[in-house]
């Protein structure tokens, strides 16, 4: 079998890991956290120029690819190059505009003259319970969006918002410009650096994505699977490397420890673990397009591997490095807090365990 992926998305993997080489070092990503917006604007519009951002669409709609294995190449490059961003935001939301032919909308996130996010996660209130859904209510010709959305990637940077809310038929997407009345923001930073928000609405005008139902909604999260699970890959693979550096240098009794065969044998577990990661990672592009339960089982079935490989990989490298390996200065760490953030988005490793569980039993 060929696991390549292809002329077209090497050129395009390619090109994103010199740019992000020539113009992200870590000086310039260090200079990014600390700025209000958690992101380079200036970068994105770079990556909107080089075609990165087009290539989570399809053709139809002003892009230049768009499928499960283009939004993987391009997540693996933001996982490799810890890439700040909204670019999770960018997929999913986009990829709704898409499905409803909102290709004017589209083209200025594609652009990037526009920056769009999505809010799917329920707020988490302060004595740790769940909020309610959101609710949509029709008002005349327009709809009203009431309730809160937790953890909205970027959400203080963003132009417009993709909410998913009830209506009277279920589940239903609505596109949401954050200038309206109604809808307030209250951003922070998150624990590997990038940043996210609250949404809280009241009665705030919002447009309905037509043709974006329920399963719709459910295509659109399972890509966004697809892509976490990528980046989660592509992240272990940079903590497996600079912690086989580390033990090829790092000497003890005059020796590298990487000559100790107890280190051996860990690091060779990890190794392999992260290949049954990968297998998974690429199991889920390639079943994408089959029916939709299999398609969310095979997602289910990576996000849990990736979550649980991630960790393993996170703890082993940092213990590997010592206290060293906690330190801010040292890249390490960054890439582990966002692995360990990764395994949390759009579910962990208990919620798709869950999934996989039950689809198994209802095949």
């Amino acid at each position: 079998m060929d696991f390549s992926i292809g002329e077209d998305r090497q050129m395009l993997v390619d090109t994103l890991s010199r740019f992000l080489a020539d113009k992200f070092p870590w000086d310039v990503r260090a200079a990014s956290l600390e700025s209000d917006e958690g992101f380079s604007r200036e970068m994105w519009s770079e990556l909107a120029e080089l075609g990165v951002l087009g290539a989570l669409f399809s053709e139809s709609v002003g892009g230049f690819g768009g499928s499960p294995f283009d939004a993987g190449a391009v997540f693996g490059e933001v996982g490799k190059g810890l890439a700040l961003g909204p670019f999770l935001g960018t997929l999913i939301g986009g990829k709704a505009l898409e499905l409803a032919g909102e290709e004017d909308a589209l083209s200025n996130v594609i652009s990037g003259e526009s920056i769009l996010t999505f809010a799917d996660a329920a707020a988490v209130n302060a004595d740790g319970s769940v909020s309610a859904p959101v609710q949509a209510a029709k008002a005349g010709d327009d709809w009203l969006l009431t309730g809160s959305k937790g953890v909205v990637e970027y959400l203080g940077s963003a132009d417009q918002v993709v909410v998913i809310a009830n209506d009277a038929e279920g589940e239903a997407a609505f596109l949401l410009d954050l200038k309206t009345g109604g809808a307030q923001v209250q951003d922070y930073k998150l624990v590997d650096g990038g940043a996210a928000g609250e949404l809280q609405l009241d009665s705030a005008e919002a447009k309905r994505l037509e043709r974006v139902g329920a399963e719709e909604i459910a295509a659109i999260r399972a890509l966004g699977l697809v892509a976490t699970c990528w980046e989660s890959v592509a992240v272990m693979d940079v903590l497996k490397d600079t912690t086989l550096d580390y033990l090829r240098t790092r000497k003890q009794f005059g020796i590298p420890i990487g000559k100790f065969q107890a280190l051996q044998h860990r690091m060779a577990t990890v190794a392999l673990e992260i290949e049954q990661a990968r297998s998974a990672a690429i199991n889920a592009a390639a079943r994408f397009d089959e029916d939709a339960a299999l398609r969310d089982k095979f997602c289910s079935a990576a996000k849990y591997t990736c979550g649980s490989v991630g960790r393993l990989t996170a703890e082993e490298a940092i213990q590997m490095h010592g206290g060293i390996g906690m330190t801010w200065e040292l890249p390490l760490s960054h890439y582990a807090k966002r692995l360990t953030m990764l395994g949390q988005i759009m579910g962990d490793e208990d919620e798709h365990l869950s999934r996989y569980i039950a689809s198994s039993q209802a095949a």
